[in-house]
């Protein structure tokens, strides 16, 4: 299958799941909408990770960019914290097409547009203060390169960069028993599978476009590539928790999901924040 195939393959499935998450209790989309204040908790976490890299103000009054933004909640959210001139974009027209619903439900005027974010500079003409990615983003990508080349570009001088998402050690395990099954390291291209259901709940059977084709991509590709396009790497961090709960030995914790006192302290997440300085 080509690399084009693929991508198609992913948006069918990702225009599935769509439908899914809006209707899901996870995402209680009437529930975030019923609640102006209401911020998600993934946008939470990110934020964690970011404001120390801001001014004073915070996100207040900065443009902001949220690439893979899904159905919209978590750009909506990045919003209501304050955000200006926010844009969304996602290859999937269908969680656009949710997105636009949610916003304009929440009286935001956001911009959102469909494209594949290792080229989202071809389809955004401009340039932002922030750029954010995260949770279940860049497996989804076949190539980084010019991924960080595109994000470069669309900051603007000054500008900030946030990537949180799953620790790439966990695509490499396999968790009954614990064991590494997979590769780590970036390069063995994709690794194709077919699930009819989703993250949210209940959703076995739910999918009809059930082919996945997700790309592995190892802490020193997302940081070479980053450092190659030019960005400066502010913070590396490795962090505890994740905002799904992909495997049963996680328990709850503030952040989302964690492993439960006496498992082996492993990464589930990592993060990366990065500006352009000239």
């Amino acid at each position: 299958m080509s690399e084009a195939e693929a991508i198609a393959a992913n948006r069918a499935n990702w225009d599935d799941r769509a439908d899914v998450h809006a209707r899901s209790r996870m995402y209680d989309v009437d529930a975030f909408l019923a609640d102006p204040s209401a911020v998600s908790s993934v946008v939470r976490n990110d934020l964690a990770v970011l404001a120390p890299h801001l001014p004073e103000t915070g996100i207040a009054g900065r443009s902001l960019l949220h690439l893979q933004c899904h159905i919209g909640t978590d750009t909506v959210s990045w919003a209501r914290l304050g955000a200006v001139e926010v844009h969304g974009l996602d290859l999937s027209p269908n969680s656009l097409r949710h997105a636009a619903r949610i916003a304009a439900a929440d009286g935001r005027d956001i911009t959102w547009v469909e494209g594949d974010a290792r080229f989202a500079s071809a389809v955004v003409v401009r340039q932002f203060d922030t750029v954010v990615t995260s949770a279940g983003t860049i497996v989804w990508l076949p190539e980084l390169t010019a991924w960080a080349r595109s994000i470069h570009d669309l900051l603007a001088t000054g500008g900030v960069f946030v990537i949180r998402d799953d620790h790439p050690i966990l695509g490499a395990m396999e968790f009954e028993p614990w064991e590494i099954d997979d590769d780590y390291l970036a390069g063995g291209g994709a690794r194709t599978y077919a699930d009819s259901g989703t993250y949210t709940e209940d959703s076995d059977g739910s999918i009809a476009h059930t082919t996945n084709h997700e790309w592995r991509h190892d802490l020193g590709e997302v940081v070479g590539a980053l450092l190659a396009a030019g960005l400066v790497i502010e913070a590396l961090t490795e962090l505890p928790y994740m905002d799904w709960r992909p495997f049963p030995d996680l328990v709850p914790c503030a952040e989302g999901w964690t492993l439960p006192p006496g498992k082996p302290r492993i990464p589930l997440n990592f993060a990366v924040v990065a500006r352009r300085t000239h």
